[in-house]
């Protein structure tokens, strides 16, 4: 239970003082709540002796006052200092957490790992800030007031005492036995909900899919048997603290009659007083209510223990090295349009490589287009430009710059990208469009949007560029979410366009103006485009046909067709 709560403090960072500070008046806390039994102790036997008077009773009735207002105080000073303090320090770990994932390669989300992610920030950062950030200075509280309570024991007979010590060794042992039994629970119950999230995620993305396939029977099957499978666990988790939380229950039950047997023997024997006995009589059903309260919560510490297993796994994931330390600007002699070359560049997402010693140079404001048979590496080659993922072996460099010598920052400042899959914010087409350049002025956006073909779309709509727009872009069709984002980049404006063919699945009135969009955006530009439609890349400097992670044709379309290679092949194939 300490090493829990050891590493849950470990958690807060610079909010550990705070949460240390509530453990003094948790101590305070712990006191008070005993005082007024101790009090009353002292009234009763004043009394008894017939040593009671006016005054004693009057400072008696003070003390007791005075207790219950300063256990009230100390108990809010403990809840400013520690429960307010959790929500701080969960505030700071999602900002935290945010600004990691952002580091991370791409492949860690192509990996299944966002319900992980989902999961951490639905369920177990919320469980851990709202049920366990409180409880520590309770458990501080409850180690107080047993301590205290034994302590009396001794005071009253050795012996006592001595029996007081034996329970709460059983209560540990008890409490020691149900940790292993529920921790196992927890951490099956935790990974779970994990695969739960991750099957609602996937039947809610599915969705449209599902219906048009008429397959909602089986998925629905697949999503209720997660849900099943959730709340199976959830029971066996209760099932299997249960027997323990029984266990805890007569301890203190056989425990406090224990103690009662002894005391009523040593006064039937003489050995304590009529005082001791009535004051027995006051202590003996608080005796051990701090060491089972104490025990109680360990099913929460538990469920806290496999909640910190994950978070701190997904902060383990490694991110993508950005200790470069130049601008990418001050590599760029004597012009803004900077030269991009492949060196010998390997990569794999496993042990094998999907990239094969590729090199190539795209020159200052010239087109190079990669084409080739899907999966044969075209996408991989553009997204290691933007460092989505590191090279396993060679090198990229842009301006005559290895980019991983540049921080991450200053690299996406000189990029630009537009995927065939856009993805739009729930925010007004205004915000989205500004994302390109936030300290972008109002014109300069209106005319980003007149440039990509979208003013007149957006002009349209019922608040026009204050339109908002469902997530996703939902709202809105194929050709105008694709239109907005080239609004994006050109407001953007940046030096390197990287293009997955925009035109490939919308229709001949759509793919005209986002043709038009394309080409505003690419003037002046260096680009890589990932192309589709062949016709599309006719007048590019460069074609690179790639195929099996290899570049196996490289020149312009008059080239390469008087080749009669593959390259041709897929024009012809296409034509026909």
């Amino acid at each position: 239970m300490l090493k829990i709560m050891h590493r849950l403090i470990n958690n807060t960072g610079k909010y550990k003082g705070r949460i240390r500070a509530s453990y003094l008046t948790a101590f305070l806390k712990g006191i008070m709540m005993k005082a007024p039994l101790i009090l009353c102790f002292l009234c009763i036997s004043y009394f008894m002796q017939g040593r009671m008077d006016k005054i004693k009773c009057i400072y008696l009735g003070i003390a007791v006052l005075a207790s219950v207002i300063l256990q009230a105080v100390f108990e809010h000073a403990s809840n400013v200092l520690q429960s307010a303090t959790g929500y701080m320090v969960f505030a700071d770990m999602r900002l935290r957490l945010g600004d990691h994932l952002r580091k991370l390669p791409m492949g860690y989300f192509t990996e299944g790992n966002m319900g992980k992610i989902s999961s951490v920030l639905a369920t177990d950062m919320v469980f851990i800030e709202e049920n366990c950030m409180g409880v520590l200075s309770e458990l501080v509280t409850f180690i107080i007031s047993q301590t205290l309570m034994t302590v009396m024991m001794f005071v009253m007979d050795i012996r006592l005492g001595l029996l007081s010590l034996v329970i709460v060794a059983v209560f540990i042992i008890v409490g020691n036995l149900m940790l292993k039994t529920t921790m196992k629970h927890s951490v099956i119950k935790q990974e779970d909900s994990e695969s739960l999230t991750e099957e609602v995620l996937d039947f809610a993305e599915g969705i449209g899919i599902i219906k048009s396939y008429n397959m909602l029977g089986e998925r629905s099957k697949r999503l209720t048997d997660e849900f099943e499978k959730s709340c199976k666990e959830s029971i066996d988790f209760e099932v299997a603290y249960g027997p323990w939380a029984r266990a805890l229950y007569l301890t203190f039950g056989i425990g406090t009659a224990l103690v009662l047997a002894l005391c009523a023997y040593l006064f039937n024997m003489g050995e304590i007083s009529d005082v001791y006995m009535v004051g027995m009589a006051l202590f003996l059903f608080d005796m051990f209510v701090s060491i089972k309260s104490y025990y109680s919560q360990m099913a929460r510490l538990t469920v806290t223990s496999a909640s910190l297993d994950r978070i701190e796994e997904v902060f383990a994931a490694e991110e993508l090295k950005d200790e470069g330390n130049k601008e990418l600007g001050d590599s760029v002699a004597g012009s803004d349009i900077p030269e991009i070359e492949y060196d010998n560049v390997s990569f794999g997402y496993t042990e094998k490589d999907v990239l094969k010693n590729v090199s190539f140079k795209v020159k200052q404001g010239e087109m190079t287009a990669l084409v080739g048979p899907s999966g044969g590496g075209k996408s991989t080659i553009a997204s290691l430009l933007a460092r989505f993922w590191d090279v396993k072996s060679g090198s990229i460099l842009v301006g005559g710059e290895d980019i991983r010598n540049v921080s991450l920052g200053s690299l996406m400042d000189r990029i630009s990208m537009v995927f065939q899959r856009v993805y739009l914010f729930q925010d007004t087409i205004y915000n989205n469009i500004a994302i390109g350049r936030p300290n972008a002025t109002k014109e300069e956006v209106i005319d980003a949007a007149n440039k990509a073909r979208c003013y007149d779309f957006i002009m349209q709509l019922p608040d026009g560029f204050d339109t908002v727009i469902g997530e996703g872009g939902a709202s809105l069709s194929g050709g105008e979410k694709q239109r907005i984002s080239i609004a994006r980049c050109i407001l953007k404006d940046a030096p390197i366009v990287i293009l997955d063919e925009a035109t490939a699945s919308v229709d001949a009135d759509n793919e005209r103006a986002i043709q038009e969009a394309i080409s505003e955006l690419c003037k002046n530009k260096t680009l890589l485009v990932i192309a589709h439609r062949l016709k599309t890349i006719k007048d590019a400097d460069q074609i690179l046909v790639v195929s099996d992670g290899e570049i196996i044709e490289r020149g312009d379309h008059t080239s390469l067709m008087d080749k009669k290679g593959t390259y041709a092949n897929m024009v012809n194939l296409q034509a026909s």
